[in-house]
């Protein structure tokens, strides 16, 4: 189990799953969620998931206070800002190449990709990286 990557998925009911994906691809409509309690496995669809925060443990700490500013860690991609629909933010460097056609239109998704991964400002997170779901997200500003 060690060598599998933990995560905790954040619906848009903001309700938490903690545990494993099975066989993850951003192209998906539902990904396979083994539970960290129990061992038990559950499909959820996409489009109940907020994003998906791939962590370097299940529990956290719940002292460290994560630090969202640019400039305390090497550049690692385009600096972008998430607004999500509940009103939400997320600062970190967009991991990978611009997943929609011409910019960052969310309407005109490329590739049927369901969403895109960010990597957090500060690497002391708990945070490794987070797959953000298109359909939970409002508005994504590039940060110059």
């Amino acid at each position: 189990m060690s060598d599998r990557e933990k995560m905790v998925m954040r619906l848009n009911d903001g309700s938490l799953l903690k545990g494993y994906l099975k066989d993850f691809a951003p192209t998906q409509a539902d990904v396979i969620v083994e539970e960290a309690e129990g061992a038990k496995t559950r499909p959820v669809r996409i489009e109940e998931v907020k994003a998906v925060f791939f962590v370097r443990s299940f529990e956290g700490d719940n002292t460290y206070r994560e630090k969202k500013a640019y400039g305390i860690s090497k550049p690692k991609g385009q600096k972008v800002l998430i607004k999500f629909r509940d009103n939400e933010f997320l600062v970190g460097f967009l991991d990978g190449d611009v997943p929609w056609d011409k910019g960052f239109f969310l309407s005109r998704q490329d590739r049927g990709v369901k969403g895109f991964y960010i990597l957090p400002v500060d690497e002391d997170a708990n945070n490794i990286r987070v797959f953000v779901v298109t359909s939970s997200v409002i508005d994504v500003t590039v940060v110059p």
